[in-house]
């Protein structure tokens, strides 16, 4: 089993990195959190704590060897925790973790409902299975401050781009967690409509 790798970013694109160990290019499947910071690391060389999977359906004979990497071991071991939660497999899960581990847990230690529905794919009825599943077996990821409520401070920019991306269509949860992944990515956007084009440009992976 390939524990971690040591190699080159060459490529990023909305679900994984292309990372050159030796003669050889590994497709590494990441959390959607890691994904601005990988693409800013192109070129340069990044060490990822991974672990296996197979993908597919055996019946028809389509089976496909997956490898996931992480940036931090915390990541992974909380991914390995995550995906025991009934309808979430390895692939949702990188979708899900579109936020610090630190914060997830933290939201399901407090039973954030609302923090939780805002991620990418998580619903009410799945928020709750990840609550009844997991609270009390997250700790250790969600930090020493794990237990109190965490709030996302946000400029009047930010929340500006927000009101107007839900003004197009999008769901809150959603709009707050585009902008806050886009802001975190790129700490030199100020105005709302900048702040909104980069929104829009990470979802739709750019």
């Amino acid at each position: 089993m390939i524990a971690r790798i040591n190699g080159t970013v060459e490529a990023v694109n909305e679900e994984s990195a292309l990372v050159a160990v030796g003669e050889l290019s590994y497709e590494v499947l990441v959390p959607a959190v890691d994904i601005p910071h990988l693409q800013s690391q192109v070129g340069r060389r990044v060490a990822f704590f991974t672990l296996e999977y197979i993908e597919g359906n055996a019946s028809f004979g389509q089976l496909s060897p997956r490898l996931i990497g992480f940036l931090r071991r915390q990541d992974k071991e909380f991914f390995e925790r995550f995906i025991t939660v009934k309808g979430i497999g390895p692939r949702r899960a990188l979708r899900v973790l579109a936020a610090p581990v630190s914060e997830i847990a933290a939201a399901v230690n407090r039973k954030d409902l609302h923090y939780l529905t805002g991620l990418p794919e998580i619903g009410k009825r799945t928020a709750e299975h990840v609550i009844a599943e997991l609270s009390g077996k997250v700790d250790e990821f969600a930090g020493p401050a794990g237990s109190s409520v965490v709030v996302q401070q946000r400029t009047d920019e930010q929340e500006q781009a927000i009101v107007a991306m839900v003004s197009l269509g999008e769901k809150r949860p959603e709009a707050e967690n585009w902008v806050d992944r886009a802001c975190r990515a790129d700490k030199s956007l100020t105005e709302s409509s900048t702040i909104m084009r980069a929104a829009y440009r990470l979802k739709a992976g750019g």
